[in-house]
């Protein structure tokens, strides 16, 4: 019979392998499913089966739309004991009480984790963009607020990121020079009315509707990371005023449904992430994701853990973020064209030509597969918006739950029902 005991005695044991560099010891326990509440975005089955057999201790994933998921973590915290989304997150769980702080110590690889992460940048003269840069609502303070300085303890563990924009159909929309003529301001653009699609998702689509109606020259904002209610205003009456003209033909939930308003056609120009291109590719689909001239909006992801994980769940939740960093995990992500926050873990697991292509921004060698180790990009490819570093070079604004939030939120949900 296996004990609760047995299960923290193995689980140490596993913590000491992975700092140590060896294979893993295999728990198996009858006591421990580690509940993992995320989205569609790295919540794969692949994943969780690998982690699975790597960990020794049974894992379940529940997916969902980001808006979604957020709401059951902030009022539900008993019902995960992981969450995974974006930094935007997490200024609503940590003043919920939904999640509890990591302590860092106990994160094997903490000090791998790279400067994009800690600082905001991955060279120095990159833009860290507006908006909540991870840096700065990372560490705990001592007065339990979030800030920049370092602490032993952290609001989430910084794991997978990548920059966003949106993506258009050629047979559609010329393509554009990534840099010089895609800009945010085609999804205003009166040549693509019908066919434009954003993401619902109020602290995201949000952004994405800023950009555009900034670089359409609709509305100009002092700091798009936190705009005044007066701004939020006059953003929604441009987007509203579109909207009843028939402009936008979807607001998406989930990335697969992202791809099957691409795919129908029922859009041609869309909010997009990065998998949901991936798939488009896979199936196809003449698609391009643009690197706007403007800026991205960035993203990073969070791993947090519930308030009310404890014992034995506390701590298969910090193998499980071990092993998120122990760099299978990362060379799958970046399949689907993500990051992870200490790369080098991972490009042992990815080959030569797979290294160039997703971080270094070189043509493909050869022939690259996708995450089912499918076909996927012909050889001579080469990934749209550059290298790693250039492409966090031009961050214009990150996912953020702004000040004016509270305020923005029934104007967007008036946009939607407009």
């Amino acid at each position: 019979m296996t004990t609760r005991r047995d299960t923290l005695k193995g689980l140490s044991g596993l913590a000491l392998c992975l700092a140590t560099g060896q294979a893993p010891t295999v728990i198996r326990s009858r006591d421990v499913t580690l509940r993992v509440l995320g989205t569609h975005v790295t919540l794969h089955e692949a994943l969780r089966r690998q982690a699975e057999a790597d960990l020794g201790f049974r894992i379940e994933f529940t997916p969902g739309g980001s808006a979604q998921v957020l709401q059951r973590a902030a009022t539900r915290p008993e019902s995960f004991d992981i969450y995974e989304q974006w930094s935007n997150s997490i200024k609503v769980l940590w003043s919920t009480g939904a999640i509890q702080a990591i302590e860092t110590q106990r994160i094997e690889r903490w000090n791998e984790i790279n400067d994009l992460s800690k600082t905001g940048r991955l060279t120095p003269d990159a833009s860290i963009g507006y908006g909540d840069a991870p840096y700065r609502i990372l560490h705990v303070q001592a007065d339990d607020s979030l800030g920049p300085t370092p602490s032993s303890r952290a609001s989430f563990l910084p794991y997978v990121h990548n920059v966003d924009s949106f993506g258009y159909r050629t047979d559609v929309i010329p393509a554009g020079e990534p840099y010089e003529t895609e800009s945010w301001a085609w999804l205003l653009d009166e040549a693509n009315a019908g066919g434009v699609g954003l993401v619902n998702e109020p602290t995201i689509g949000i952004f994405d509707a800023a950009l555009a109606a900034q670089s359409a020259g609709y509305v100009e904002f002092a700091d798009i990371g936190n705009m005044t209610a007066a701004e939020v205003d006059r953003l929604f009456e441009v987007l509203i005023e579109f909207k009843q003209r028939g402009h936008f033909s979807g607001m998406w939930n989930s990335v697969p449904e992202s791809v099957d308003y691409m795919q129908s056609g029922r859009c041609h120009i869309a909010s997009m992430f990065s998998p949901g291109i991936a798939a488009l590719h896979s199936q196809r689909v003449p698609v391009l994701y643009a690197a706007p001239k403007e800026g991205y909006r960035a993203w990073h992801g969070v791993m947090c853990m519930s308030s009310a994980c404890q014992d034995a769940q506390q701590e298969a939740a910090y193998a499980f973020m071990n092993w998120w960093l122990s760099g299978w995990a990362g060379a799958f992500i970046a399949k689907q064209g993500y990051y992870i926050s200490n790369p080098e873990r991972s490009r042992e697991f990815l080959t030569e030509a797979e290294w160039d292509y997703w971080y270094l921004g070189k043509p493909a060698e050869e022939a690259l597969t996708d995450t089912a180790g499918q076909p996927f990009l012909p050889p001579g490819s080469v990934r749209r918006g550059g290298s790693y570093e250039r492409r966090f070079s031009n961050v214009a604004v990150w996912n953020t739950v702004m000040p004016s939030y509270e305020y923005s939120l029934p104007r967007w949900h008036e946009f939607l029902l407009s």
